[in-house]
C-alpha cells in the first residue's frame, strides 16, 4: 500500500485528497506566520502594549463576527467562500510584502494588516470546516478529521514555526512571500474539489438563529460550563500570551529561531498526549481530565513568571501543549455528544466567540501590566487568575461527568 492511500484512501474520493492537500499546505503557511508574525511586531513596536494590540487584533474578529460567518457559511456556496476568502488574505500579504521591500512598513500598517487577515481567515475558517462531512461517507469522518487534525498539528505548529523563524532571520520579507504562495496554492487546490448539491434553503433569519444558540447554550448545564471555562482561562491565557514573543526575548534570552522553537515543542508535547490520549480516557473520567488540565495550566503560569531557563521553559512549553491538545480534544468530545446535529455549527460558533473574547480581554490586560511593571508580570496576573477560577469552576466541572460514558470509543 503506498503512503498516499495509506494517508488518503482511494474510497474517501478525490476531493477529499484535494482538501487535504488544500489544509495542509494552508496549515504550513500559517505555522510560518504564527512565529513570523509576532517577530515583525516585535521589531516594529515601540511598547509592550503594541505587541500585545497585535494579538488582540488577530483574535478581534472571530469575537465580533464568528457568529456572522456561521450564518455566512450556511448560505452561500460554501467552497467559494473559501477561495474567495483565500484571496483576500493573499491580497493582504502582497501589500505588506510589498511595504516591507520598500521600507515603508511601520507598526500601523502591521496592525491593520493583520486585522484585514483575521476578518477573512473567520470567513473561510468556517465554510471550511463543513467541507469535509460533504465530501466523505459518515463512516470516514473519523479518519477524515484525524488526518486534517494531523496536519494542523504537524505543519502548522510543529514544522511552520521554526521554518518561519529561520526566513525571518534570513530576511523579513521571506516568511510572508512564502506564506501568500502557500495559501495561493491553497486556495487553487479547494477549486478541484466537487460538493454535492445542497437542497433548497428557505429564508434566513439569521438573529433568531443566533439567539436560538445562545438559549440553547445556556440552559444545557455541560456546555454553558466548557463555554464559561475557556472564556474566563483564556483571559488569563490571553493576558501573558500575547507578550509571549517579548517574554522569550527579554526574559529568556531567545532569538528569532528560538522563539519559533516554543510553537514547535508546544506541538511535539501535543502529539505526544493525542497519541495516548485513547487510553487515557479509558482510566480517567473526562471531568477529572478538564480538572486536571486547569491546573496545569495554573502551574504553567507560574512555573513561566519563575524561570529564566531557557531549557526549562521548554520543558514547561511541552508540557502545556499535552494539557491544551487533551483539553481540546476533551471539549470537543463533550460538545459533539451533546449538541444536536442542527445546532451543532451554531452552538461552536458560541464556542468560539467565547474563545476569542477571553483572548482579546487577556491581551488588553496583559499588555498594559507588562507596559507598566514589565513582561513578567502578566504571567503572575495568569497565574493568580487561574488559581482563583480553578477554585471557583471546580464543582461545575461536574456537570461533564455524564459525557464519560463512551467516551473511550469518541477517542478511538
Amino acid at each position: 500500500m503506498g503512503l498516499v492511500e495509506r494517508v488518503a484512501p482511494a474510497r474517501m474520493g478525490a476531493s477529499f485528497r484535494w482538501l487535504l492537500g488544500s489544509a495542509w499546505t494552508s496549515n504550513l503557511g500559517d505555522g510560518i506566520a504564527l512565529a513570523a508574525g509576532p517577530l515583525l511586531v516585535a521589531r516594529l513596536a515601540g511598547s509592550p502594549f503594541l505587541v500585545a494590540l497585535a494579538a488582540a487584533l488577530q483574535w478581534l474578529p472571530p469575537l465580533v463576527l464568528g457568529l456572522v460567518a456561521g450564518v455566512v457559511t450556511d448560505r452561500f456556496d460554501r467552497r467559494r467562500v473559501v477561495v474567495i476568502t483565500g484571496l483576500v488574505r493573499v491580497a493582504v500579504l502582497g501589500v505588506l510584502v510589498a511595504a516591507i521591500l520598500t521600507d515603508a512598513v511601520g507598526i500601523g500598517l502591521v496592525l491593520v494588516a493583520l486585522f484585514a487577515f483575521g476578518v477573512a481567515e473567520v470567513f473561510g475558517d468556517s465554510a471550511e470546516a463543513t467541507l469535509l462531512p460533504a465530501v466523505v461517507d459518515r463512516d470516514d469522518l473519523a479518519v477524515g478529521n484525524a488526518r486534517l487534525m494531523g496536519g494542523f498539528v504537524t505543519m502548522q505548529n510543529l514544522v511552520g514555526p521554526p521554518l518561519g523563524a529561520l526566513l525571518f532571520a534570513a530576511g523579513t520579507a521571506l516568511p510572508f512571500v512564502a506564506q501568500a504562495l502557500l495559501l495561493l496554492a491553497g486556495a487553487i487546490l479547494i477549486t478541484r474539489i466537487v460538493l454535492p448539491p445542497r437542497p433548497p434553503r428557505a429564508p434566513a433569519r439569521p438573529h433568531r438563529e443566533i439567539g436560538e444558540a445562545l438559549r440553547w447554550t445556556w440552559a444545557h448545564p455541560n456546555i454553558r460550563t466548557l463555554v464559561l471555562t475557556i472564556l474566563l482561562f483564556n483571559v488569563t491565557y490571553g493576558a501573558a500570551w500575547s507578550v509571549l514573543v517579548l517574554y522569550a526575548r527579554e526574559r529568556l534570552g531567545l532569538g528569532a529561531i528560538g522563539y519559533g522553537a516554543i510553537t514547535a515543542v508546544i506541538a511535539a508535547g501535543g502529539i505526544a498526549a493525542t497519541l495516548g490520549y485513547g487510553a487515557l480516557t479509558r482510566r480517567v473520567s473526562l471531568a477529572t481530565l478538564m480538572r486536571v488540565g486547569l491546573v496545569v495550566e495554573t502551574a504553567t503560569h507560574l512555573a513561566l513568571a519563575l524561570t529564566t531557563t531557557p531549557w526549562v521553559a521548554y520543558i514547561v512549553f511541552a508540557l502545556f501543549g499535552a494539557h491544551a491538545f487533551v483539553w481540546g480534544t476533551t471539549s470537543v468530545t463533550v460538545r459533539q455528544r451533546a449538541v444536536p446535529q442542527e445546532l451543532q455549527g451554531r452552538v461552536n460558533s458560541v464556542n468560539t466567540v467565547a474563545t476569542f473574547g477571553g483572548l482579546v480581554v487577556g491581551a488588553g490586560i496583559g499588555g498594559a501590566l507588562a507596559e507598566g511593571f514589565g513582561v513578567v508580570a502578566p504571567f503572575w496576573f495568569a497565574f493568580v487568575g487561574s488559581a482563583v477560577l480553578v477554585i471557583v469552576l471546580w464543582p461545575q466541572l461536574a456537570h461533564i461527568a455524564h459525557a464519560d460514558a463512551g467516551a473511550a470509543q469518541a477517542a478511538r
